[in-house]
């Protein structure tokens, strides 16, 4: 690999370093796929919110005013944990415990491996690639 690669272990680094590394870089990985899942529920729950508004509109339109008026003032907004909406709590989570996260896994690559990424993994997919066969390059 070119010595300028940006997933080359830096020299010195053992073995054990960018094997922990590398599992500092996992969690990150499956936290930014629970941030993925609470903005999905931010989405399906603000989407339910609007159907529950539709719903007391057709229950208004179809002689049911008791059942739309409750519907209306008893569901459509409420929050969703208390006095929060889910952009909110979208809002909490990005600002709090993804920004730190985030910020201690840069900490340890760039004090650990030169702020390079994934070398774990490059290293992997040289030891798993055929080298030589297209479609198992080490780089574009």
């Amino acid at each position: 690999m070119p010595s300028d690669d940006p997933h080359r272990r830096p020299d010195g680094v053992d073995d054990a370093t960018v094997a922990a590394v590398g599992r500092v870089t996992e969690a990150i990985e499956w936290v930014e796929r629970a941030r993925g899942h609470l903005y999905e529920a931010h989405q399906l729950m603000g989407h339910a919110d609007g159907l529950f508004g539709e719903a007391a509109d057709a229950l208004a339109a179809a002689g049911h005013p008791t059942q739309a008026a409750r519907l209306r003032e008893e569901v459509v907004g409420r929050n969703v944990v208390d006095g929060r909406w889910t952009f909110q709590l979208v809002e909490e989570f990005d600002d709090g415990y993804w920004t730190e996260v985030r910020a201690h896994e840069r900490r340890v690559r760039d004090e650990l491996l030169d702020g390079r990424r994934h070398v774990f993994e490059s290293e992997m997919k040289e030891d798993r690639r055929t080298h030589g066969r297209p479609g198992h390059e080490s780089r574009p």
